[in-house]
């Protein structure tokens, strides 16, 4: 597979740390909430918040669910005493089941068009615009602004739900692959458990993000490499890397078929198309 480039981790913070106090200057806020999830993204993501606006500035929540695995739960608490940051846990179990209540959603379930994985999908997606509305909760009443924490894997191929996880104010990694963050994070000091430890989101059990994806960050990441920095046709690519031409093209159809969940809400002037 070909090799993505090394990222002096000296430079990439300092240039990270700036990004953020910028962002937190001009939107004239007192500090940053993070969504502390016990994996690698937000603990990094956490650690480059208080190195920006230090650790009184900085408040983190552990959102979690029955879906959370126990781990998780550890590793947001770790992250949370390692930066010394104020920090709450909150469950969202009765938010969700209360939503289901109001929704009639076990007659929906009835319904022919839904299957199991339709609501399993639907439901995972409400928990996490449900940690979205508690970030901004917390972030309107501080005056603190709301940190995101996706990668660059998962911001090009839309890993991530659109007014859920991907609803912030700044994406302090977004430029960084999760291969690439996993070298870094060792360089920045996060824990060895939280960097070796399988990436998951929680939403349902057993839920692992590289089963959904159906590629090892491994092998996506080199793929996006070629496709997005290196402009890459599939034959080139494909002297490169191990894959079948059909799996390469589904990952070129992620990036465009979930363009929208990176861009702002579509006009119809701003699409081209004048009334």
């Amino acid at each position: 597979m070909l090799e993505l480039p090394k990222i002096n981790s000296e430079k990439a913070k300092n240039e990270i740390i700036d990004f953020i106090k910028e962002t937190v200057s001009n939107a004239n806020a007192k500090g940053i909430v993070v969504g502390l999830s016990g994996g690698i993204d937000s603990s990094v993501s956490g650690l480059l918040s208080v190195e920006a606006v230090g650790k009184e500035n900085v408040f983190g929540i552990h959102m979690y669910s029955s879906t959370t695995p126990d781990e998780d739960r550890k590793h947001a608490r770790l992250m949370a005493n390692i930066l010394d940051i104020r920090y709450i846990e909150v469950s969202i179990d009765t938010i969700s089941n209360e939503f289901f209540n109001i929704t009639d959603t076990e007659n929906i379930k009835k319904l022919d068009y839904i299957n199991e994985d339709i609501f399993k999908v639907a439901s995972g997606n409400l928990k996490a615009r449900i940690r979205m509305s508690l970030l901004y909760y917390y972030a309107n009443l501080k005056n603190y602004i709301v940190i995101g924490t996706g990668n660059r894997s998962e911001l090009l191929i839309g890993y991530f739900t659109k007014f859920g996880d991907g609803g912030c104010d700044i994406e302090p990694i977004g430029d960084i692959y999760k291969t690439q963050l996993r070298i870094l994070a060792k360089d920045w000091g996060i824990p060895e458990d939280i960097i070796s430890k399988p990436p998951r989101a929680g939403l349902w059990p057993g839920q692992k993000d590289e089963d959904e994806i159906g590629l090892s960050y491994d092998k996506l990441d080199s793929l996006l490499y070629m496709i997005i920095d290196k402009n890459m046709d599939n034959e080139e690519i494909m002297k490169n890397i191990d894959l079948s031409i059909e799996e390469i093209n589904r990952i070129r159809s992620m990036i465009i078929n979930s363009r929208h969940k990176v861009e702002s809400p579509q006009s119809p002037r701003t699409s081209g198309k004048l009334i």
